[in-house]
């Protein structure tokens, strides 16, 4: 079946530049909003879809400039016979490697014999359809496909409104299980004729007086209409087509009533069933009206998990629930850049999996912070919280989110981070500064526009609460750590670090006077950070304690502190 192998796009809405060589099987773009991918999936139905004309406006044109042309064009392989046929389609036929990723005007031994299809628009607005090679490139007019052919290869939609593929209209994927609708012609037809009598048999008595009255009135004036004036259907005005046969359940009821998921699951099925006559197939928001375990229902139907790849699917999703279920060599991240667009597929790199299975909602944001773990997650969640409520915009209004990479290798936040590089992403990582990173790791990491955010040298997270927050807050943090923990633990904890000098008495009874001192506040961030046994080591409780009390203390914390986190909340604040 046909298989688009290169996708090239310029000028098109919001993209001035891409060039994308998709999977044969299921391509699901992600990345955050308003990057291109619907764009992405109406340009490969504008340019293969089976139209003769299509509406384009100035704002089609990117940046509203229409001195210069959209240029859309597929490289379809996967040809038929048909397609190659050597008398019409001979000057048009390329040469596609596929280890390569080259398309070359030639074709030849090891390379695939592909065609590519372009629609350009000029200022004039006109589409021009042709095929594209460097010997056809001057032709007059242009080479293009012929009709069938291009019904051949038009990709099938599935939208938000399902009728036309649950009737038998043009385009139809009913249409493709088999010739029955040629059947269908003198039964439209007979129908008709029934419905107009038919109508006419119970109208006439309804309408009985103004019948007589018009045939009264026609009569007077010498008009010939018979005897009497009859109320039928109108032939020219109620007509039977293909389309007027849609599908239905037992008891009567159109399925273009059922609901949303409903119609796009059975569609699905539907394109599933004739993969061998309908190869390519585009899906925008392709969880839309289902809930979780039918969209797993709906991406096994397109042949999500199997191996024989039966349909081509160019899908769109903002759905964590749709990464989840996908494997990495069917993500495709698309990014917007200052001139360009790029499609980075998201592999299939252990670490990069686990990522999309934990946090899938970090591919569809614009900037990620890598987080150590679960405490810097809850302290920046906390403290945006605290900032919302008074005003302040959002790190989520922003499209920032966040990773836990588990702590224990202080390399393994980069290894992530430089991951997410590579797919475009704007990302910094987050750390404690207790133990150190490879240097070669942070300079390749920072020299590729990463950032670096971590707190005073030799401290974890916990230490710099406990050194720079007023005496007040340290109180406070003791008191929900007793809370937090099973009785009697927190005391536990401070006599083993201080080797059974110093209570949990003792510290209360300093932090009476108003004041801790540097050693006692040194021995508490150890205490609380014991390995699996840590006062707050959970996004939850490290988020309630930003809130409630590192919040509300921010006027009075050691600007050592605060001027870190300031630094980084700007950064992903920031557009650059």
């Amino acid at each position: 079946m046909a298989r688009i192998r290169l996708v090239e796009i310029k000028h098109f809405r919001s993209i001035q530049s891409l060039s994308w060589y998709p999977q044969n099987g299921l391509n699901c773009l992600a990345g955050p909003g308003d990057s291109g991918k619907s764009t992405i999936l109406d340009a490969i139905d504008l340019c293969l879809g089976a139209r003769r004309s299509v509406s384009i406006s100035d704002t089609d044109f990117y940046g509203l400039d229409v001195a210069h042309p959209i240029s859309i064009s597929l490289t379809i392989g996967g040809l038929s016979d048909r397609l190659k046929n050597l008398d019409y389609y001979g000057d048009c036929l390329r040469g596609y490697h596929d280890l390569l990723g080259v398309v070359e005007d030639e074709p030849r031994k090891g390379y695939e014999t592909v065609i590519t299809v372009r629609l350009t628009v000029s200022a004039d607005l006109e589409p021009v359809w042709s095929l594209y090679s460097n010997r056809t490139a001057n032709s007059d007019p242009p080479k293009s496909l012929q009709w069938m052919d291009r019904l051949g290869l038009a990709p099938a939609r599935l939208g938000h409104h399902p009728n036309s593929n649950l009737s038998w209209t043009r385009g139809s994927v009913l249409n493709r299980f088999g010739v029955e609708q040629a059947k269908v012609g003198p039964a439209l037809v007979m129908a008709a004729r029934d419905a107009r009598t038919g109508f006419g048999a119970k109208a006439g008595p309804q309408l009985a007086e103004t019948l007589k009255r018009v045939t009264e009135t026609a009569n007077s004036l010498g008009v010939p209409i018979g005897k009497t004036a009859t109320a039928l259907l109108d032939a020219h005005s109620v007509s039977f087509g293909d389309g007027a046969i849609s599908l239905h359940s037992e008891a009567g009821v159109p399925l273009r009533s059922m609901g949303t998921g409903s119609t796009r699951l059975l569609i699905a099925g539907l394109h599933r069933a004739v993969a061998d006559t309908a190869g390519i197939v585009l899906i925008d928001e392709v969880e839309h009206g289902l809930e979780p375990h039918r969209i797993n229902r709906l991406l096994d139907s397109l042949g999500a998990k199997d191996k024989s790849e039966p349909l081509q699917v160019f899908m769109t999703t903002h759905s964590p629930v749709v990464l989840r279920e996908l494997s990495g060599h069917q993500l495709t991240i698309i990014r917007s850049n200052t001139d360009n667009h790029s499609a980075n597929w998201l592999g299939t790199d252990d670490d990069i999996q686990a990522a999309v299975r934990c946090f899938p909602e970090s591919f569809l944001s614009r900037t990620v912070l890598v987080c150590e773990g679960a405490s810097e997650i809850g302290l920046i969640r906390g403290l945006d919280q605290f900032w919302s409520a008074k005003g302040f915009t959002s790190l989520q209004a922003a499209g920032v989110s966040y990773i836990d990479v588990g702590g224990g290798d202080p390399d393994r936040a980069f290894k992530r981070a430089k991951t997410l590089q590579r797919l475009g992403y704007k990302v910094a990582v987050v750390q404690d500064n207790d133990k150190v990173p490879t240097p070669q790791i942070v300079n390749q990491f920072k020299d590729k526009g990463g950032a670096l955010f971590c707190w005073r040298e030799g401290l974890a997270l916990e230490d710099e609460l406990f050194l720079s927050l007023p005496a007040a807050a340290v109180t406070a943090l003791l008191n929900r750590a007793q809370e937090l923990t099973e009785e009697g633990l927190v005391n536990a904890h401070i006599k083993t670090r201080s080797n059974g000098k110093v209570g949990l008495e003792n510290v209360l009874t300093e932090g009476a006077k108003g004041k801790y001192s540097p050693e006692t506040r040194q021995l508490l961030g150890l205490s609380s950070r014991i390995r699996n046994a840590g006062w707050f080591k959970s996004i939850t409780k490290m988020s309630d304690v930003a809130q409630d009390i590192i919040g509300p203390s921010w006027n009075e914390t050691d600007s050592a502190f605060t001027d870190s986190v300031k630094n980084m909340i700007n950064w992903a604040r920031s557009d650059a």
